[in-house]
């Protein structure tokens, strides 16, 4: 596998990082929160160790940020806080399984095996409407089989389109989906995701797939 330690112990870090390559898996270990969401974000991992108290994120953010940007990749939370409130907590922001420190390595170990064979036994998921197409494993977006390229918010707020292909979503939902808030405030923020997905997904297109439904917010439709 190719793993990603988010672990800001120097100590505990580099035993890691040792250990799972001595293993036989490529790691890549980072100490900051900030630089381990940026690397995880990549996706190029097959899943990520990841302590909860991090500098500048916390490792709860981090997990949350992933999953709200339709993130899936596997993730098991290693931290010193054990609590059963804690756990849940770290399970509920999306985490995949929970490790207390201080912990016996070869558990570590089958922890990531058990989580990795749960990902390379899962179907590939695509979505599609009309001419789109969205696989959210490999989150690929296409039209028309040319490739499109979207950041990470602009493939959740898509894929949240999809999913009510032909319905109305209105900005509340937009911000409840991809900001966890109920606010709508008078920020324009919703419209200028919505303009930058439009101008990348109708590009060289002549129907317009993002109608605006004023007063009420959005719908995709698409034949």
């Amino acid at each position: 596998m190719n793993l990603l330690v988010i672990e800001d112990d120097p100590v505990l870090g580099k035993a890691l990082q040792k250990g799972l390559a001595e293993a036989g898996h490529a790691c890549e270990w980072v100490r900051n929160g900030r630089k381990g969401l940026e690397d995880a974000r990549s996706q190029r991992f097959d899943a990520v160790v990841l302590d909860l108290m991090l500098p500048d994120l916390t490792g709860v953010e981090i997990m949350k940020t992933l999953r709200v940007e339709g993130i899936r990749t596997p993730v098991l939370m290693l931290t010193a806080m054990g609590s059963v409130e804690d756990r849940v907590t770290g399970l509920k922001a999306g985490a995949d399984d929970y490790l207390v420190k201080p912990f016996a390595f070869p558990e570590l170990m089958a922890r990531l095996e058990a989580i990795g064979r749960r990902v390379a036994d899962r179907p590939s998921s695509t979505m599609s409407a009309g001419p789109l197409s969205l696989d959210l494993t490999n989150r690929r977006v296409t039209r028309g089989g040319a490739e499109i390229s979207l950041t990470p918010t602009e493939f959740s707020l898509l894929e949240y389109l999809i999913r009510f292909h032909g319905q109305v979503v209105t900005r509340k939902m937009l911000c409840e989906h991809l900001w966890e808030s109920d606010w709508e405030g008078v920020t324009n923020v919703v419209e200028v995701h919505i303009n930058r997905l439009r101008g990348k997904i109708d590009r060289g297109f002549d129907e317009p797939l993002i109608q605006t439904v004023r007063g009420r917010g959005y719908v995709l439709r698409a034949t």
